[in-house]
């Protein structure tokens, strides 16, 4: 089954080198715009009400993928699909950023963890009472080594 998905915006972010991006939006305090298609812009309503957004994009710099890597916080080589390694048979990143405000089509946000001008696939509120769980477990990550 083939699918295709067209990018909503364009993000827009100080970084412009992979090797110096954020692996993570927690980790992160840069800033940064969302830029929206106007086609999409309505879509927009009511989401100034919201202070964190989860935002699903195209890591476009990212070239093949290999099902065993080295995750950036370990020194072991991992699955895949159990690290958030950028190199992915899809592509897709997620992340979970500040919302500080709404202009138009430009949405202000914080805590910028992908390069500029990666295209957005994708706006989501963040829920805590939908995306917050309790109780998990998180394998190899809380015996890692670096």
């Amino acid at each position: 089954m083939d699918f295709t998905m067209h990018p909503i915006g364009i993000i827009h972010s100080p970084f412009t080198d992979k090797d110096k991006t954020p692996i993570q939006a927690s980790r992160s305090q840069a800033s940064g715009q969302v830029e929206i298609f106007p086609e999409y812009v309505e879509g927009l309503q009511d989401l100034d009400g919201f202070s964190h957004i989860i935002l699903l994009y195209i890591w476009h710099e990212a070239q093949g993928y290999d099902l065993l890597v080295k995750p950036f916080l370990d020194e072991h080589v991992r699955g895949l699909f159990a690290t958030r390694y950028p190199g992915r048979p899809n592509q897709i990143g997620i992340s979970v950023v500040g919302l500080r405000s709404i202009h138009g089509n430009i949405l202000e946000v914080d805590g910028m963890d992908m390069l500029d001008k990666t295209p957005l696939l994708d706006i989501k509120p963040y829920v805590p009472d939908f995306d917050i769980r309790t109780g998990t477990r998180n394998g190899w990550y809380d015996t890692r080594t670096k």
